[in-house]
């Protein structure tokens, strides 16, 4: 282990180069507009502005730098060289996928089928074992990063149920920018004195070049990438169902990983991990969304009371103490039955007003007195109670979904 200690400072040299590379920036201001488009989506449910997106940015790409050096390490540690990992073929595969639905976008759906491609028919040339493990390593650092931030941010929503039941929920959406340190074959030659001599079963991995494995030698070359992450939370909170579908995925991750080193022997073990590639990312997509849409949801009317589905901090909502999943049981002793009476105790209120409430957080009783200033937002919005419109949905279709979608309604048969 200890040649691993010795390569970790030229790692982060490289990792730093990556950082203050223009494509980095890039990401980070492509990012910057996704953020900025999420927090419209609060403002518009709110009904006024609050909050800037910059700060999520800067928090993503800080949680990105440190998923970077997580995947740069395994990356490490495998011996994952981009010689032979087929990036090229990758991206444009997923270019393609992604016109039929933006969420094959993920190398896990193209790295399957190039994978496929090549164990079968002989092309492209790609290293199979370099390629899925490549995918593997990815959704590694992915679960990480949803398993600490996926809940950050989430935008709350209206989702329409079995039955046209409209339930409170979440969106859960974030991007990550990631630079990341990958090794490259530079050549064969006897060990130069900067070197640093790896031990014997390394790399887990064998790229796919000529000459001799013992004298291959290997470089450090800084690479920028981008994550994403996307679900709803509607039987969960937020922070719950980001790190179950973290776990899914690290399950998933780990799975692939170990295929992959396995394929670079066995020829099986190469379809399996293929087929597993696009698969098993399917499967844990069906699972998280079973066990959300067929569990009861939590963000529904109560029985009595008004239950709170989000609360903008800085406002007199928060500065109450109600957050998310609270039951509002009367504002100044008047019993709350649904939120139209809330929204009358609010408009035709000002000054101090007393708000009795049971905390999901603490599951206590709780009274709280709150200054309500003339003419400023509350911060508060409850839990759907039937009447109100979709706005939850998660619109993955592709452009050729799209454009075959326009040519049914205008060729199809009449109706």
């Amino acid at each position: 282990m200890f040649p691993f200690l010795e390569v970790i400072p030229l790692l982060i040299t490289q990792l730093i180069e990556a950082i203050l590379h223009p494509i980095f920036w890039l990401v980070i201001i492509l990012v910057a507009f996704q953020y900025r488009r999420t927090l419209r989506e609060k403002h518009r449910l709110f009904g006024f502005k609050h909050g800037r997106w910059w700060p999520d940015t800067l928090q993503a790409a800080g949680y990105g730098v440190l998923g970077g050096l997580i995947g740069s390490i395994l990356m490490l540690f495998v011996g994952l060289t981009l010689t032979g990992s087929g990036l090229i073929y990758l991206w444009a595969v997923a270019l393609l996928l992604m016109m039929i639905n933006l969420r094959f976008l993920c190398f896990a759906y193209a790295g399957g089928i190039l994978s496929l491609a090549h164990l079968l028919f002989g092309w492209p040339e790609i290293s199979v074992p370099q390629v899925l493990a490549l995918v593997a390593i990815l959704h590694m650092v992915e679960s990480i990063l949803i398993y600490f931030s996926g809940h950050l941010g989430a935008v709350p929503s209206y989702f329409k149920m079995a039955g046209n039941r409209v339930v409170g929920g979440f969106v859960l959406q974030r991007f990550w920018p990631i630079p990341v340190v990958a090794l490259l074959v530079i050549g064969v030659a006897e060990l130069p004195p900067e070197g640093v001599p790896m031990p014997e079963w390394w790399p887990l991995i064998k790229p796919r070049v000529e000459g001799d494995p013992e004298m291959l030698l290997y470089g450090l070359i800084p690479v920028v990438a981008g994550l994403g992450y996307g679900d709803m939370a509607t039987a969960r909170k937020p922070q719950e169902k980001a790190r179950l579908s973290a776990k899914y995925l690290a399950i998933y991750s780990l799975i692939l990983l170990v295929l992959a080193v396995l394929s670079d022997q066995y020829l099986l073990m190469g379809l399996m991990a293929a087929l597993f590639s696009f698969l098993g990312h399917e499967a844990v997509i069906y699972i998280g969304k079973k066990v959300e849409m067929t569990q009861q949801p939590i963000y529904v009317p109560p029985g009595q009371g008004v239950m709170v589905l989000d609360v903008l901090p800085k406002t007199p909502a928060w500065n109450a103490g109600l957050r998310s999943g609270d039951v509002i049981l009367a504002v100044n002793d008047i019993p709350l039955y649904s939120k139209s009476t809330l929204q009358y105790m609010l408009h035709h209120n000002e000054g101090l007003l007393e708000f009795s409430y049971i905390s999901s957080e603490q599951q206590a009783y709780r009274r709280e007195l709150v200054k309500v200033p003339p003419a400023q937002p509350f911060g508060l919005l409850p839990v759907p109670e039937g009447g109100e419109g979709v706005h939850g949905e998660i619109k993955n279709s592709g452009l050729l979904s799209k454009w075959f979608e326009k040519w049914k309604k205008r060729f199809g048969a009449p109706h």
